[in-house]
């Protein structure tokens, strides 16, 4: 088992990540390559969440994920709380952004991130 974890690339990774997302009903799931974009990460995994308890079942997802696939949640520093509108996962090489409906329409990440490749 140890050698397919380190066989799968973080494409892989990131699509698994996104299957998982829109198994626990994560909506509108999409994944980015952003890798040459910029110099801190590779993928970004975007979902729409509807509640509180929604992205924490989410979050519990990934948990369970990343400790079958060597990855770690990095500490982020925030300066003002995220609440239950964004909460993001940083995989290091992968980003979840799990966020509201109202918050994905007003930051349109996937406009803003127009450049990098939509692989979902």
């Amino acid at each position: 088992m140890e050698n397919e974890i380190k066989t799968k690339t973080d494409e892989q990774k990131a699509l698994e990540i996104a299957a998982l997302m829109e198994d626990g009903k994560g909506m509108d799931v999409s994944v980015l390559d952003v890798s040459g974009l910029n110099s801190w990460t590779d993928y970004f995994v975007i979902v729409t969440v509807n509640s509180s308890a929604h992205w924490q079942g989410l979050y519990k997802y990934i948990k369970e994920y990343i400790a079958e696939n060597g990855l770690e949640i990095r500490k982020t520093v925030q300066k003002t709380s995220q609440g239950d509108d964004w909460n993001l996962i940083d995989l290091g090489n992968i980003v979840v952004h799990l966020m509201s409906a109202e918050a994905r329409s007003f930051y349109e990440l996937e406009k803003l991130w127009h450049a990098g490749k939509k692989l979902k």
